[in-house]
C-alpha cells in the first residue's frame, strides 16, 4: 500500500479527553476517532489490527473445534425473561421498543440467544459435545465510559458457548478454552495471568479472567509468590486464623456521647484505637429489602461478595427516606437485638468473637466502647448470616497456601465460565442419553474483548516515540521510506516496493511528498515493526538502512539484488515471530 493512496491522520497532540497512552496513540496514530462518549470509528489503519486480531481469534477456535455463527444483535425481551436476566442485566442493557411495542436490547452478551438457536437442534448425545461462538458488536449502557476503547459503550467480542451432556464433558472443553485463550493471547503479544473470578450476573462456578498487569487496569489482582494463586480480588477469599472459642459472654459495652464523631476515622481518633478496633456498619437496599453489614473499621466491602450471598441483583447505598424507615442513625449504626424485622444481617468473618470493639450506639452522637460479640456470633438462632463480604488486601494470607499475597491492576481481555445449568434448564434444553433417557445440558460460556485487546496491546508496547506493534498485529510488517528526489531513484525504490508486494510481505510504502523527519516520526508512532530507509546512502553506495522499530537495532544492508533483501527481511521479521512466543512461553 502506498500512503499517498492511503489515509494517515497522524497528530502531533494528545487529545484532550485522553488520559491513557492507549487511548492517546489510537488518536494520534489515526487508528480511531471519537464518534460520541464511549462511542468510536475505526479508520483504515485501526480496522487493519482490529481484523488482524479477529482472524488470530477466529485461527484458534476453529483450530480447537468451535463452530462460528452470526446472531442478531437486536435480542427479545422474551429470551431474557426466559432466563430470568432481563431485570437482573440492570441499566447497563440498552433496551428498545419498535413499532409494534416489541420490546427488546441491544446485546451485551448472547446466552440467552444461542440457547433459543441450538435448542431445536440438538436432539441426541450423538449431537455433543458442541462449542459455537461468533465475533460481533456488542453493546453496554457504561454510566462511565472512558480510557477510549478499553470501556466503551460499543465494542466487538468474541463470546462462545459450549452444549455438554454432563460436568466431565464441560471440564475438558473448559480446560481445552484455557489453553486455546492462552495461545490467543500469546500471539497478540499479550503476557496474560488467569486469576479465579466472581462470575456475577453470568452465573455458574468456575469462572477465571485473563488479565493483563497494567498500571492502568480497573481489575485488582491477589497474587500469591509462593504457591502461585491468582485472584481477583471480588473472587478472592479472606482468610483468618482459626480462633478459640468465645471466653466472654455478649456484653453492651459503654455508651459514651460522640458529639460531631460519625466516620470511622473519626471514631478511631476519638477512642485512640486502630480502625480494626472499631465496626462499620453498611447500609444497603437491595430489590427493595434492607441490610445492614457489619465488618471491620480497617475494611471495605465487597458488593459481588454480597451479591452472591444474598441472591440479590442490584444493591445500592441507603438513602435518608430508607434509613429513616428502618429506623437507623446514619453515623451511629451498631449491632442490636431490636433492629426493624425487616431488615437482613450480616456479619463479616473477620470479625472476632473475643475481641472488644467500639460500635454504633443505635443513637445520635453515641457510640459503645468495650463491645464484644462472644458467643452469639455462634449461636444456631443468631440474627446475624455470617459470611465473608470483604475486600483482600495486600498481606491477607492466600486461600491455599497462607503465604501474604501481592497486590496488581489488571485489564481483563477474556473470562471464562463453566454455567452449568442455569440457562439450559431456563430454556429446558434437553437430549436423549445412551439409554434413551432425557438429561438436561450443561453450559460453557468464553468471552475476549477484541477492541480492548488492541488497547491492552497499545499498553504494553509504547515509549515516548509511540507504538511498537508485536509483529502478528502489525497494520503492515515493514514501512517502506525513500527520501530520494530524482525520478530514476524513485523509480529503483518502486521496483523494490512491487518486488516486495509479489513476494507476500506486508509493506507500506510512505511515498508522500513530504521531509524525511515527518516520515520516520510517522512510521515511529504507528509502530511498524521494521522500517526501510532509501536515500543518499542507497543513490551513491546502494546501502538500505533498516530499523527494527522496537529495540531500535539499525543494519546496514548492502542492495545487489531483491532476493538477497528479502531474504534479510524474511529472517527478520521470523526473529519477531519467535521473540514473540518466547516472550509468552
Amino acid at each position: 500500500m502506498k500512503a499517498s493512496q492511503f489515509l494517515l491522520p497522524t497528530t502531533k497532540e494528545d487529545p484532550q479527553d485522553a488520559v491513557v497512552a492507549s487511548h492517546k496513540l489510537m488518536i494520534r496514530a489515526g487508528l480511531v476517532r471519537k464518534s460520541h462518549s464511549g462511542l468510536y470509528s475505526y479508520l483504515p489503519l485501526g480496522l487493519k489490527i482490529l481484523k488482524k486480531i479477529e482472524s488470530i481469534i477466529r485461527e484458534e477456535m476453529n483450530s480447537s473445534g468451535a463452530l462460528e455463527f452470526e446472531l442478531p444483535i437486536l435480542t427479545p425481551s422474551e429470551f431474557w425473561e426466559t432466563s430470568g436476566r432481563w431485570d437482573k442485566m440492570g441499566k447497563e442493557m440498552f433496551r428498545l421498543q419498535d413499532r409494534h411495542d416489541n420490546v427488546s436490547c441491544l446485546g451485551p452478551t448472547h446466552e440467552e440467544s444461542f440457547c433459543h438457536l441450538m435448542k431445536p437442534m440438538l436432539k441426541s448425545y450423538k449431537d455433543l459435545p458442541i462449542n459455537v461462538y461468533q465475533v460481533h458488536t456488542k453493546f453496554r449502557d457504561e454510566i462511565r465510559p472512558r480510557y477510549g476503547v478499553i470501556r466503551s459503550r460499543e465494542f466487538t467480542m468474541k463470546d462462545s458457548y459450549s452444549y455438554h451432556l454432563d460436568d466431565e464433558s464441560l471440564d475438558e472443553t473448559y480446560q481445552l478454552m484455557r489453553k486455546t485463550y492462552r495461545s490467543i493471547f500469546g500471539r497478540m503479544g499479550l503476557a496474560t495471568i488467569p486469576v479465579q473470578a466472581d462470575s456475577g450476573n453470568m452465573g455458574g462456578s468456575d469462572s477465571e479472567e485473563f488479565m493483563v498487569v497494567s498500571p492502568i487496569g480497573e481489575e485488582t489482582l491477589m497474587i500469591c509468590p509462593s504457591c502461585g494463586y491468582n485472584g481477583n480480588i471480588e473472587k478472592t477469599a479472606v482468610i483468618l486464623n482459626e480462633e478459640a472459642s468465645p471466653t466472654k459472654s455478649y456484653l453492651d459495652g459503654n455508651k459514651v456521647e460522640t458529639p460531631n464523631v460519625k466516620s470511622i476515622e473519626e471514631v478511631a481518633s476519638f477512642f485512640s484505637v486502630d480502625k480494626s478496633e472499631t465496626i462499620k456498619t453498611v447500609a444497603m437496599m437491595g430489590d427493595g429489602q434492607g441490610i445492614l453489614v457489619f465488618i471491620p473499621g480497617d475494611r471495605e466491602l465487597n458488593e459481588a461478595k454480597l451479591k452472591n450471598a444474598s441472591g440479590l441483583n442490584e444493591i445500592y447505598a441507603m438513602g435518608p427516606k430508607d434509613l429513616e424507615q428502618y429506623n437507623l442513625k446514619a453515623g451511629f449504626i451498631g449491632p442490636s437485638s431490636t433492629f426493624h424485622p425487616g431488615l437482613k444481617l450480616y456479619l463479616d468473618t473477620s470479625i472476632s468473637a473475643n475481641r472488644e470493639y467500639v460500635v454504633g450506639a443505635n443513637e445520635f452522637e453515641f457510640h459503645k466502647k468495650g463491645f464484644i460479640f462472644g458467643d452469639s456470633l455462634f449461636h444456631k438462632d443468631s440474627l446475624y448470616e455470617r459470611v465473608d463480604l470483604v475486600l483482600a488486601r495486600k498481606g491477607d494470607s492466600c486461600p491455599n497456601c497462607g503465604s501474604g499475597l501481592n497486590e496488581e491492576k489488571g485489564i481483563e481481555v477474556g473470562h471464562i465460565f463453566k454455567l452449568g445449568q442455569k440457562y439450559t434448564k431456563a430454556f429446558e434444553m434437553k437430549v436423549l442419553d445412551k439409554n434413551g433417557k432425557t438429561r438436561d445440558l450443561t453450559m460453557g460460556c468464553y468471552g475476549i474483548g477484541v477492541n480492548r485487546c488492541m488497547a491492552t496491546i497499545i499498553e504494553q508496547c509504547n515509549d515516548e516515540k509511540g507504538i511498537f506493534w508485536p509483529i502478528s498485529v502489525a497494520p503492515f510488517e515493514v514501512c517502506l521510506v525513500n527520501i530520494t528526489k530524482k525520478e530514476e531513484d524513485t523509480a529503483r525504490v518502486e521496483e523494490i516496493y512491487q518486488s516486495f508486494k509479489l513476494s507476500g510481505i506486508d509493506i507500506f510504502w510512505d511515498d508522500r511528498d513530504l521531509g524525511p523527519g515527518f516520515k520516520f516520526k510517522d512510521s515511529e508512532l504507528i509502530g511498524f515493526p521494521i522500517r526501510l530507509t532509501l536515500g543518499k546512502d542507497f543513490v551513491e553506495r546502494n546501502e538500505i538502512n533498516i530499523l527494527i522499530r522496537k529495540s531500535g537495532k539499525e543494519i546496514q544492508h548492502t542492495y545487489t539484488n531483491f532476493e538477497s533483501l528479502k531474504k534479510q527481511i524474511a529472517d527478520i521479521i521470523q526473529d519477531l515471530y519467535t521473540d514473540l512466543g518466547a516472550s509468552n512461553v
